[in-house]
């Protein structure tokens, strides 16, 4: 009786061209991000004493609204479509636009307003750490997010915490005077991987995370912390615009009490 189970295969009625018609097309890698400068032959790197990069709504509202700053780059993710942006920047955009707040470009603002993939965390991180831009000194401004955090959060509680690099723990000056994140939480996303590349450069870096999401008192308090990083910031306009921040992300801070 002869074995089916080691007997040679009949031959294909189908010719390799044809079999790999079947076959799913390879994919092509995604161009990696990448940033346009307003000045066509900028002087690359820029170095600036500080990056301040928003990730959170608190802090993007606050950047949107400072008067004195001037627009000096785009990060471009070739996967995320400007489809619905404005000519003029807008907190609704899916964007993220680099400002300078200084003519000297000294002090340079990040407003991350678009959605960055767990997969492309790290490469965006390149980008905006180590390679066209090198900073002294990095502080990431982000949200806790309620799945992540070990313990209970209060919808009515403003809660702020930070994380740094070996580098800012060694410094004499201008350390953050924030409670450490406790243990046992996590930050994932975007904000993790842009402090692990400032480890990995060994670049000063913090990051700092607040909660609730949505609400003026955070808004409040990452401006007086903006303010005490950078006296000379304009936050008098974030106070008259606080009424428009709180009937737009309304909806939103009602959500918060899911998390209790």
């Amino acid at each position: 009786m002869e074995d089916v189970l080691t007997e040679n295969p009949p031959p294909s009625r189908f010719f390799q061209e044809d079999l790999n018609n079947f076959a799913s097309p390879p994919e092509h890698p995604l161009p990696s991000p990448f940033i346009v400068f307003s000045n066509p032959k900028p002087d690359l790197p820029l170095q600036p004493s500080l990056l301040i990069i928003a990730v959170s709504s608190p802090s993007l509202h606050i950047f949107h609204c400072l008067p004195s700053k001037t627009l000096i780059g785009t990060l471009i993710i070739p996967e995320v479509p400007f489809s619905g942006n404005t000519i003029e920047p807008s907190l609704q955009d899916k964007s993220c636009n680099i400002y300078s707040l200084s003519n000297n470009n000294s002090i340079l603002l990040v407003s991350v307003q678009l959605p960055v993939s767990p997969e492309r965390a790290n490469l965006v991180s390149r980008v905006l750490i180590g390679q066209d831009i090198v900073p002294e000194r990095v502080i990431i401004l982000d949200s806790i997010q309620s799945r992540n955090f070990r313990g209970r959060l209060s919808p009515d509680e403003t809660l702020a915490a930070k994380l740094e690099t070996s580098s800012e723990k060694k410094a004499a000056t201008s350390r953050l005077n924030l409670n450490y994140f406790p243990s046992g939480s996590v930050i994932d996303g975007l904000s993790a991987s842009l402090l692990s590349r400032c480890q990995l450069k060994n670049i000063r870096g913090t990051l700092v995370v607040s909660w609730p999401e949505f609400d003026p008192s955070v808004v409040r308090f990452v401006g007086a912390l903006l303010k005490n990083i950078v006296p000379g910031l304009d936050i008098a306009s974030v106070d008259k615009d606080m009424e428009k921040y709180s009937s737009r992300t309304g909806l939103k801070r009602d959500d918060s009490d899911l998390y209790t």
